[in-house]
Order: C-alpha cells, then sequence, then structure tokens
C-alpha cells in the first residue's frame, strides 16, 4: 500500500531501480517484523505456556533454546542493518532513519519490560496500530515520495482502524488469561462487549475512510477501477457477520458469565487469522488497482 501510493510515475524510475528499492524495503521490513515477533515470544513464554492454545509456541522457543534465539535476533539485526544502509545510499532521506529506529523502538517497547506497552490498555493498541500499519506503510511511502498527501493520511487512518479492529478478536481470545495474569490490553480494560462493539465501530469507520480516500483517487482518472472497492466491500461484510455474533456472544456472558458461552467466544475468535487474511487481500486488491491508476499504459500495453 504504501508503494502503491508513494510511487510516481513522473519520476521516471526505470523498473529495475524500482524493484532494487521494492526489494531493500521488503528486506527491511521483514528483519524488524521477525526480530518484533521473536521479542514477543521470547517475553510471553511463560504466559503463553498457561495456555494450552499457545503450546506450540511454547515448545518452539524449548527446543530451539532461548540463548540460540537471541543469536538469531543479532544476525537478523546486523543483517536488517546492512540492507537498511544500502537503502540509505541509494534514498538518503532522514525520515527514513527516523521510521526505522521508530520501527525498533516501537518492537522492544510493545513486548520487553519495563515498557511492555501490551500491557496498558490504550497504549497497547497505539503502539500494534504504529508498529502494524502507520510505520511500516510510511516506511515504503517515503522511500518512493517526499511530498505527503492528504488523501493518504485519510487512507492511512482508516487502514490504521481497520487493522486494530481485526487485532481485537485476538485479543478476546486471550481476554481470561491476560485478565488473571495483569495484561491490561484495551479489551480486557474495556471488557468483552464493549471491545466488541469497538471493532464494529473501527472496522466500519476504517473501511469508509479508506472507501472515501480511493474513490477520491481513481474515480475522475479511472473510474472502472471503482469496482476493486467491492473487495473491502465483501471483505467487511463477511468479518461484520462473526463481529455481530461475538457481541451477542460477549452479551450473553456479561449477565450469565456461562463457562460455555466463553468458550464459545474463544472458539469464535480463534477464527481471527482467516479474516484478517481476507481483510489483507482486499487491501493488496486495492493497492493493486491504485498502481494500475498511476500507470494504465504499461499495465494494459
Amino acid at each position: 500500500m504504501g508503494l502503491a501510493w508513494g510511487i510516481d510515475p513522473a519520476q521516471n524510475w526505470s523498473a529495475l531501480e524500482t524493484i532494487l528499492l521494492v526489494s531493500l524495503v521488503l528486506a527491511v521490513l521483514i528483519f524488524v517484523s521477525a526480530i518484533g515477533a521473536q521479542l514477543n515470544s521470547l517475553s510471553d513464554h511463560e504466559l503463553d505456556s498457561k495456555e494450552p492454545r499457545k503450546h506450540y509456541l511454547v515448545q518452539a522457543l524449548d527446543a530451539l533454546g532461548v540463548g540460540k534465539l537471541k543469536r538469531i535476533m543479532i544476525l537478523e539485526f546486523l543483517g536488517g542493518l546492512a540492507f537498511f544502509a544500502l537503502l540509505i545510499l541509494v534514498q538518503p532521506k532522514l525520515v527514513l532513519l527516523l521510521l526505522w529506529a521508530l520501527g525498533y523502538l516501537m518492537a522492544y517497547a510493545y513486548s520487553v519490560a519495563p515498557l511492555r506497552l501490551k500491557c496498558r490498555s490504550w497504549l497497547a493498541m497505539l503502539s500494534l496500530v504504529l508498529v502494524l500499519s502507520i510505520l511500516p506503510i510510511s516506511f515504503v511511502y517515503y522511500t518512493f515520495t517526499d511530498s505527503l498527501k492528504p488523501l493518504f493520511l485519510l487512507f492511512l487512518a482508516g487502514q490504521a482502524m481497520s487493522v486494530y479492529a481485526v487485532i481485537i478478536p485476538t485479543e478476546t481470545r486471550d481476554y481470561w488469561i491476560d485478565k488473571a495474569n495483569g495484561v491490561k490490553t484495551m479489551t480486557v480494560w474495556l471488557g468483552l462487549v464493549r471491545a466488541s462493539v469497538l471493532a464494529i465501530v473501527l472496522l466500519i469507520v476504517g473501511g469508509t475512510l479508506m472507501a472515501t480516500a480511493f474513490v477520491y483517487t481513481v474515480a475522475f482518472s479511472f473510474p472502472l477501477l471503482l469496482v476493486s472497492l467491492s473487495a473491502i466491500f465483501a471483505a467487511d461484510a463477511v468479518i461484520l457477520r462473526n463481529y455481530r455474533r461475538l457481541y451477542v456472544l460477549s452479551r450473553e456472558y456479561s449477565i450469565t458469565e456461562d463457562v460455555g458461552v466463553g468458550e464459545k467466544i474463544v472458539d469464535l475468535s480463534s477464527r481471527n487469522p482467516k479474516w484478517i487474511n481476507l481483510a489483507q487481500q482486499s487491501i493488496v486488491i486495492l493497492a493493486l488497482a491504485l498502481i494500475v491508476a498511476k500507470f494504465p499504459p504499461l499495465v494494459f500495453s
């Protein structure tokens, strides 16, 4: 998505130059993401050992060994640093350095004590929005442009809302174990009912903002591409149908505190990876449509 919004036909980059930049950016993001995920696994090892659904994470870390994983993370950091140095040589921009440094800082601060932002209610939400949406998309965006487009900001705001909307069921799945161990996620702070309402609101508002930015970007130059908006509508419709079920179950549990209802909530929210993939695929379709709108002669020649 950062590429779709940032790339500009007027820059006249060759295909080789574009592929080089995309490859360098992708490599940097992969290393940062890997280290962030591994820090989270290390920090949550004791907590995950109490959750049967996460036994595979505990077994994997025990089999690999904490010391070996830390050495791997050092190698990953050095590898990511090498790719980032090459990127800065090609695109010497201060904003890329700041975003890269902030990405590593947030990867550490989200999981590792004493900050451990994932346990700090609304700070956990802001951290996830930053590391899963704003920072990586902005990093790619500024690799290809120096200007900040208002419609990009509007789209990014909507995408950030949608990202957290599809993360909330993950917190719902872990609600009971997080609450028992003092992990104050946004869902623990709000409670199951209000968290499910928040997920519904964020998904609707986020999808609307993304659709609005997309329409104003392509409607006048390439109106046929507006059909790609159906991907967002279809994905959100499927997700919202499940969110409604989650809300109904949460309301029922808040009244009865029935263990069986709680198990249904966990089972339903555990299907969240499918919803995340669905949302991601719809975003990819919009990104491709934006690229087509910028390079129609190249795409259709």
